[in-house]
């Protein structure tokens, strides 16, 4: 696991505030730095809250799973933590498109197609989603990205093929811990010609089921009020060992 180094950054103006994140310049122009607040959002702002210790946690896990990831060979925009909220990462220029993989049925996949929650899936399913709160991120194919410009389609295979690589990493260390990798959504984005992962990888962004209770361990818990969000994401940090203050 990276840690803080002697290495200062300063941080500078805030370049952009999403739901749960803020992203600030710094005195590297090629680098950003993502901190991880405690708010907590769904339904597209619709329902927000602040849950205390949410935004270390979270950091704390991305910052484990992206290291992972890059040690297995999936290139990431993640470079080190720099404190309990904050990590610095590669300035990419965004994809507006999120790429998600289920394992299980769950979710809009569920509400779209009536099937049950929980199924199964034979094989990873994957879908695009155009990132657009305003539009509640519908769904999209490759012939929508090609012809209005969100990416080529050299880009759109090498998502899709980062995004299984992702899974065939990840699916096998979830179950290790008594995880079910149910499903997962991920960004991508340009830095120096070569695409690669950005945003984060958290319980935020994932579903995760204890694989003998099918307990819920991800933002689901805050969706349906179950309570318990940050102790859920907590137990996901303290099963796959990232260490927590």
């Amino acid at each position: 696991m990276s840690s803080s180094t002697t290495e200062s950054v300063s941080r500078g103006s805030e370049l952009y505030r999403g739901k749960a994140k803020t992203v600030y310049h710094c005195d590297d122009s090629s680098r950003l730095v993502l901190h991880f607040r405690n708010d907590t959002s769904a339904f597209d702002g619709g329902k927000v809250d602040q849950l205390n210790r949410k935004g270390e946690v979270n950091n704390r896990i991305n910052a484990f799973v992206m290291e992972k990831l890059a040690a297995a060979g999936v290139p990431t925009h993640f470079d080190r933590l720099l404190s309990a909220e904050e990590s610095l990462v590669k300035r990419l220029d965004m994809l507006p498109v999120e790429c998600v993989v289920r394992n299980i049925a769950a979710g809009s996949l569920c509400k779209r197609l009536g099937v049950e929650e929980g199924l199964e899936l034979e094989t990873p399913l994957f879908e695009f989603f155009l990132k657009n709160d305003e539009l509640h991120d519908p769904m999209i194919n490759d012939h929508h990205i090609r012809l209005f410009g969100w990416g080529t389609q050299e880009q759109i295979d090498e998502m899709q093929r980062q995004t299984l690589a992702v899974n065939d990493v990840l699916k096998p260390m979830f179950a290790d811990i008594g995880i079910l990798l149910v499903d997962y959504k991920l960004e991508f984005g340009m830095y120096e010609g070569k695409l690669l992962l950005g945003d984060e990888f958290t319980p935020d962004g994932c579903r995760l089921w204890d694989a003998e209770t099918r307990k819920k361990l991800d933002k689901d818990r805050f969706r349906r009020d179950m309570g318990g969000v940050v102790e859920a994401y907590e137990e996901v940090a303290r099963r796959l060992g990232v260490p927590l203050d």
